[in-house]
């Protein structure tokens, strides 16, 4: 992933884990993936999702643990 071009899910993803740094982790996880749950376009959050589990994916440890907590897409 070049940084010139940013997945948008990534790029949110990442934007709003940085609001979130100076918390707890594990609140915080649970907060952005309650803030995705709610305000995300299901293409959206499967995209973070499929990419929250690949190496080099580019995304903040906050994003990906927040990932970690969705609910997988069904079909997929």
């Amino acid at each position: 992933m070049t940084s010139t071009h940013t997945p948008p899910h990534i790029r949110l993803a990442n934007e709003i884990a940085a609001q979130f740094q100076q918390r707890d982790p594990a609140a915080a996880s649970r907060e952005i993936a309650d803030h995705i749950r709610t305000f995300w376009d299901p293409r959206m959050r499967s995209k973070l999702i499929a990419d929250a589990g690949r190496t080099g994916s580019g995304l903040d440890p906050l994003a990906v643990a927040a990932a970690a907590l969705l609910p997988r897409p069904t079909g997929t």
